[in-house]
């Protein structure tokens, strides 16, 4: 790409998406799913409930023989049976019978209908451990079929019950549970080998001298990745020097990732030894991107692996990898996003300066409708701005002023009201 030139926003997706495919598969066991995206459409290979099944303790009946029961008049039952959950009753219910029936345990051949134990002369709960009389008197009749679960209720043989890409929560363990599935296929999680560049950069623990800053972005980007299924793999920061950024990307690319990201360096006036490594080891594009935070932008691939270079600016980072690099491991790993994009009315007017502007606000909810508010300074290195926002706020290109009551498109950072 011609680095004079300068794309718009949704150029540079596409170009980077051209090609990208969703990971392979690989199985895990049921609880290690959680939080993974399914890598296909999950069949029940049986019937849940597996067998018609008492919705409460009570008595099994046959909903004819209690029909006219009531307060004044009870229909009196013989009890032949006692069936706890866990146990198969050995004999049918006939005319004029009843059996005692624990929640969740099977109905017996026969009998349509449970009645609760409430509408019963009787007194037991729970286990059924107390002794079982052998009448039972019902005031108040049931239909047939009331109380009772029946075979395929919650899910059928044959149905598909989880489809692919769906991301596996305890609700779903419990479907692949119930179903026997102890091993489950997963898209592999996309490995991305995170690098931050510059003199200036000291780690967390490091104290601050004259001319340091703190390593921020390889913490914020470490959780991005995992936020969108990735495993982030941290590599010490790379010095300006070509030996330490050459040794940096070389450890890296050992890592065997799938996505190599990198912070700084890209940036017109930054050091020519960070370029000059990516134009060792691969084919990197400089591009120029028209949106605010974050023109400048590198991408291609070092020895094959895919390649971000982000700018050194934190918000700047965090906004290139949610506008360019989180589609990118949505499709690796087939996952849909979770974050919607709404539709907002601005509190307040302002100027832009004609790119895409992703501006960090605030939003509240009145009357059903979004008005969102800036969070003050839209400096790229505001890192507080980013824990204020409830979501970016999409200004078009070409867009210079935007006055109160205007609605745009918010790309939400969490979930809001």
């Amino acid at each position: 790409m011609d680095e004079s030139q300068l794309y718009s926003v949704d150029e540079a997706v596409a170009r980077i998406l051209t090609g990208v495919r969703r990971l392979p598969a690989e199985q895990v066991t049921l609880l290690n799913a959680l939080g993974r995206a399914l890598a296909e459409d999950v069949l029940a290979p049986v019937s849940l409930p597996p067998f018609a099944n008492s919705s409460m303790d009570g008595y099994a009946v046959r909903a004819a023989d209690i029909a006219a029961a009531s307060q004044e008049a009870p229909a009196r039952l013989k009890v032949v049976m006692d069936i706890p959950a866990g146990t198969a009753p050995d004999r049918p219910i006939k005319a004029g019978q009843a059996a005692r029936i624990m929640t969740g345990a099977p109905m017996p051949e026969g009998a349509d209908a449970v009645v609760p134990v409430e509408q019963t002369d009787q007194s037991w709960r729970g286990s059924g451990s107390d002794p079982m009389s052998d009448q039972v008197a019902i005031v108040s009749p049931v239909r047939s079929g009331d109380y009772v679960r029946q075979v395929g209720d919650d899910m059928a043989a044959g149905q598909v019950v989880l489809q692919a890409g769906t991301i596996v929560r305890a609700q779903e363990l419990g479907v692949l549970a119930g179903i026997g599935c102890g091993q489950v296929n997963v898209v592999r999680q996309p490995r991305v080998a995170i690098v931050s560049t510059g003199d200036e950069l000291v780690d967390v623990d490091d104290p601050l001298t004259p001319g340091k800053i703190r390593d921020v972005n390889s913490y914020t980007l470490h959780g991005l990745v995992l936020a969108y299924g990735g495993i982030p793999i941290r590599i010490p920061t790379a010095r300006d020097t070509l030996e330490d950024v050459r040794r940096r990307f070389d450890e890296a690319l050992a890592h065997q990732p799938d996505l190599i990201v990198s912070s700084a360096g890209v940036s017109v006036g930054a050091y020519d030894v960070v370029r000059a490594v990516l134009d060792e080891l691969g084919k990197i594009d400089f591009w120029r991107v028209n949106l605010r935070p974050g023109k400048p932008l590198a991408y291609g691939n070092l020895r094959g692996v895919p390649f971000f270079g982000l700018p050194g600016n934190p918000v700047s980072a965090m906004v290139t990898y949610d506008v360019f690099v989180r589609p990118v491991l949505l499709r690796l790993t087939g996952r849909p996003d979770a974050l919607p994009t709404v539709q907002a009315v601005m509190g307040e007017s302002l100027l832009s300066d004609g790119r895409r502007s992703y501006l960090r606000v605030k939003m509240t909810n009145e009357n059903g409708t979004f008005i969102a508010h800036t969070t003050g300074t839209q400096s790229s290195s505001a890192l507080l701005s980013m824990v204020q926002a409830d979501g970016l706020l999409i200004i078009p290109e070409g867009i210079t002023e935007v006055t109160a009551g205007q609605s745009f498109a918010v790309r939400l950072l969490h979930t809001i009201e």
